[in-house]
């Protein structure tokens, strides 16, 4: 790849086809029937959100959903006929920018629906929402009781709302938890349908239990991480494929004597003479800090250890493997797990953590490089204009 084109050496690879594999795979696994909703927050986890969103959209999603106001208003300024879910709350006097853009709104209060109702019919606009339930995960939500219904009957008439669907989170502790959440959340439905508050679209199931657990489908799924090949699910398959990986190339070799240290606090020191190559990569891109004496990157289909602190803008590693890597080799920092690379699985179980933690905390430094059929078709800069 051009250097010209990346501006640095270390970079972020997505591969476009390995994208709309896995929501294919989603839609196959869900069937025609069932509403999927793409989970693209964090910037579609580490990722590229208006890059995917088309990919996504084009091939089985049935909308986006972000967490934050302005993931939502970045999506519809690119991509303003798609349907986007702010999952998260947005508080009242950011409504007008909700209505403008035309976003879904997440909604847990009967005080928040009516401060939308009164914007929306002061922008003349129906305002369409989903309505939050709290069944145990104690994060946002209605509680599961008679003054919610009470409030959600109230909600479903007020003037500029349509409910256009209703959702919880499971806790994923065990089955027994699950079904429990599940059961709760059935019971509001009932509750609702007694009173003749009829809402088109019921969602439990996040990636994992949209797997793991057929039965908690029910009208839609949110599907985050398995959009991107990361699987978290232990009891059914779904073919995917991990659609990112990371890169970089050597810029610095130094010779290393036995017994000399290698970066801040000399924490590390040679047991032989050694060479050591500096990567131009380090936390500030996003790579996990705790991986010092832990991790690797592949050089030559071979690992080469990291050593040292690792620093802001650069870390260290061991040829000691790899005795004719010379400067301007290419690195892979996160691969597929094929020819000696580390999965993101890998690294989240080396830095003690989760695969969605490792992808979203990625910054927007280094460039994303998207790739189709083997060929670059765009590279996105994360401080320069689109």
């Amino acid at each position: 790849m051009e250097h010209q084109s990346l501006l640095r050496e270390t970079y972020i690879e997505i591969n476009l086809d390995r994208i709309e594999h896995n929501i294919r795979a989603i839609r196959s696994m869900c069937g025609p029937g069932t509403t999927i909703g793409a989970v693209v927050k964090a910037d579609a986890y580490g990722h590229g959100a208006v890059a995917l969103a088309p990919v996504l959209m084009e091939n089985g999603a049935d909308l986006l959903c972000v967490a934050t106001l302005s993931e939502g208003i970045e999506l519809k300024q690119h991509f303003p006929n798609y349907p986007v879910l702010l999952m998260g709350l947005t508080r009242s006097e950011y409504f007008d920018d909700v209505l403008q853009y035309h976003l879904i709104q997440t909604i847990d209060t009967f005080e928040q629906a009516a401060a939308l109702s009164q914007s929306a019919a002061k922008h003349r606009q129906t305002a369409h929402i989903h309505i939050k339930i709290d069944t145990g995960f104690h994060r946002l939500g209605f509680l599961v009781n008679e003054e919610s219904i009470n409030r959600i009957e109230a909600i479903a008439h007020l003037p500029h709302i349509l409910i256009d669907g209703i959702f919880t989170h499971l806790v994923l502790l065990d089955d027994t938890t699950n079904e429990r959440q599940f059961q709760l959340f059935l019971s509001v439905r009932e509750a609702l349908e007694k009173r003749k508050i009829h809402i088109p679209c019921w969602h439990i199931a996040d990636s994992i239990a949209g797997v793991d657990y057929p039965q908690y489908r029910m009208d839609g799924i949110r599907a985050g991480a398995i959009l991107y090949g990361l699987k978290g699910f232990h009891k059914r398959e779904l073919d995917i494929l991990q659609a990112i990986s990371m890169k970089s190339r050597i810029n610095h070799i130094s010779p290393v004597r036995a017994g000399e240290g290698v970066s801040y606090d000399f924490t590390w020191r040679a047991e032989k003479d050694t060479r050591i190559a500096t990567l131009p990569f380090g936390y500030a891109d996003g790579y996990p800090r705790n991986l010092r004496g832990k991790g690797w990157v592949s050089i030559h289909g071979k690992r080469a250890p990291i050593v040292g602190v690792i620093c802001m803008d650069q870390c260290m590693v061991d040829l000691s493997e790899v005795p004719k890597a010379q400067v301007g080799d290419e690195v892979i920092i996160y691969g597929d797990g094929t020819g000696n690379t580390m999965s993101i699985q890998e690294a989240a179980l080396l830095a003690e953590t989760n695969k969605n933690d490792i992808v979203s905390r990625l910054t927007r430094r280094p460039p994303r490089v998207y790739m189709k059929n083997g060929e670059i078709v765009k590279v996105r800069h994360g401080f320069l204009p689109a």
